[in-house]
């Protein structure tokens, strides 16, 4: 997982929402603790399995737990990349470490590290002649080799951090499940197990060992990285977060360190359960589902998952064809082969399009958004237009193009904030004030793509209110919209506040920090509002 949210994590199967529990356990040692006591606790359940609960009564923001990782590298299926930082090399010159793997440098900075590649690592890669497998002619033939080191970190743990070892191998697995995946199997058996073993010669790690490391990665990684840097890491506690399609938590991870830290993104009850989001939440129930069945190996049925309407923000639904007044839903969400009707029994004389109908007709929308240059504005509001009888105006789809449109009004060539019309500003504004309003349901509270849409919110508030001034509109009426840009920008600076300083996000969070502090040049103007 588009770094606003974010594919972050697999999990086991503890898909229902219950909270009838089994056992308690009080993990103190490794979580965040109060004064008071530790801030969450972690239940089991046989529906389940593990997952945490809050002991406290959480704020927006509030730190549930921050955590260096037991182990982190390289992404399955990534491109060829320095074991040291992580940068992509496939476009930029590259050396050889003595173990005959890529570095960015001689001296990069991850040499050498716990979290980089350490001196353990380079002596067993050097010493297994490893190297002799990586061809630096053919970068996409060298790509499967890297699917193997989070793997064998995780193995290098028995003797360098036996403690983290054994805690990294209480978590699910899901061999079961996975076992009867041929392909999944298979690949793990030709790109890890085999690689490992026989390529590498260390058949001190068996094939059903090998195997569930895999498994620990694919179930309960988080996908982690910034400024193009895109890994995998696995965390002490943080694991023991329940999926939810609206969930209750953010997270960041920071650059240097790899330490991730999740806040509540919305008031948490004590014993509410504390969740996330394994799927991109501006993502359709179908297309949410299909990931985590085929990805993290369960079927969601949380409450927007059998809501038909996704707790009505239509973000699945289509315009219906025949009476043009009804949304054409599914009749069963939670089964991918139910039939799609129109919502409007009253008045429509009767529509119904099969599962596999509608996966083609999206399938033929979504690659002509694909094909969309993703700085063409006018081909973007041209594609909007094109399907506004057929898709929902929040229509997932729908959503993608307008959360593009949000950043790029404003920004690049041909439409800078000052060079654009009323009109555009307003078209700017709406689009905004359209994705705040299903985030708000969907991605509630203090969340990334809030924060960043509500800072994009306050643009086109301020041009249209400078604009207005200049053509003496009353000192009430300027009051009253500066409010509305207030109210913006000081929610925008908490959130992006949040974000690390050298992240996008981040800096955004700065800027609007900078633009409270000019805004309150107007109440020189003005008067206090």
């Amino acid at each position: 997982m588009s770094k606003h949210s974010r594919r972050k994590k697999g999990k086991s199967a503890r898909r229902s929402q219950s909270q009838s529990t089994t056992s308690s356990e009080n993990f103190e040692e490794g979580f965040d603790v109060t004064d008071d006591g530790p801030i969450f606790e972690v239940k089991t359940s046989k529906v389940m399995g593990r997952y945490m609960v809050s002991r406290k009564n959480l704020k927006p923001g509030d730190v549930i737990l921050s955590e260096a990782p037991l182990v982190i590298g390289p992404c399955t299926g990534c491109k060829v990349q320095c074991l040291g930082c992580y940068k992509t090399l496939e476009s930029s010159f590259c050396t050889k470490c003595t173990c005959g793997w890529p570095l960015c440098s001689p001296k990069c900075k991850g040499l050498g590290k716990r979290f980089g590649h350490s001196q353990v690592e380079c002596a067993v890669l050097k010493a297994t002649k490893s190297s002799k497998f990586l061809n630096y002619d053919n970068f996409e033939e060298m790509r499967p080799n890297f699917n193997a080191i989070v793997p064998l970190r995780c193995l290098l743990l028995k003797e360098t951090d036996a403690r983290s070892y054994q805690h990294l191998m209480t978590m699910e697995t899901h061999n079961e499940i996975r076992r009867n995946i041929p392909e999944l199997w298979q690949t793990n058996q030709r790109t890890v197990v085999d690689k490992i073993r026989i390529d590498w010669g260390l058949r001190e790690y068996s094939q059903e060992e090998i195997h569930s490391v895999c498994g620990i990665l694919e179930v309960n990684s988080f996908e982690i990285g910034q400024q193009g840097v895109n890994i995998r890491g696995l965390y002490p506690s943080a694991f023991l977060m329940s999926h939810d399609c609206v969930p209750n938590t953010n997270h960041i991870d920071e650059e240097s360190t790899f330490r991730l830290t999740v806040r509540a993104s919305t008031r948490i009850e004590p014993g509410e359960m504390i969740t996330l989001s394994y799927a991109y939440t501006l993502q359709s129930t179908l297309k949410r589902r299909e990931h985590l069945l085929e990805n993290k190996f369960f079927e969601c049925q949380c409450r927007r998952c059998s809501d038909p309407t996704e707790l009505g923000t239509f973000t699945s639904a289509l315009i219906c064809p025949k009476c043009k007044d009804g949304f054409v839903l599914s009749s069963n969400p939670l089964d991918p082969e139910a039939d799609w009707t129109c919502s409007n029994y009253n008045k429509c004389p009767g529509y119904k399009i099969s599962a596999k109908s509608m996966q083609l007709l999206l399938d033929k929308i979504t690659q002509e958004v694909d094909n969309i240059d993703c700085n063409d504005v006018i081909t973007m509001e041209t594609f909007l237009k094109k399907y506004r009888n057929v898709l929902h105006p929040t229509h997932y789809i729908n959503l993608s193009v307008k959360l593009s449109l949000s950043q790029l009004y404003g920004r690049i060539n041909g439409f800078l904030i000052d060079e654009l019309s009323d009109e555009v500003l307003t078209r700017k504004l709406e689009i905004c004030e359209e994705i705040i309003k299903v985030f708000n349901v969907i991605e509630p509270g203090f969340t990334r793509l809030r924060g960043v849409t509500l800072y994009e919110m306050h643009a086109p508030l301020m041009v249209l209110l400078t604009r207005q001034f200049e053509r003496h509109c009353t000192k009430s009426e300027l009051r009253s919209k500066l409010k509305k840009v207030l109210k913006c920008l000081e929610e925008a600076s908490v959130i992006l506040g949040y974000e690390p300083e050298s992240s996008p996000e981040g800096m955004m969070g700065v800027a609007a920090k900078d633009a409270l502090v000019k805004i309150r040049d107007w109440e020189k103007i003005l008067g206090r509002f």
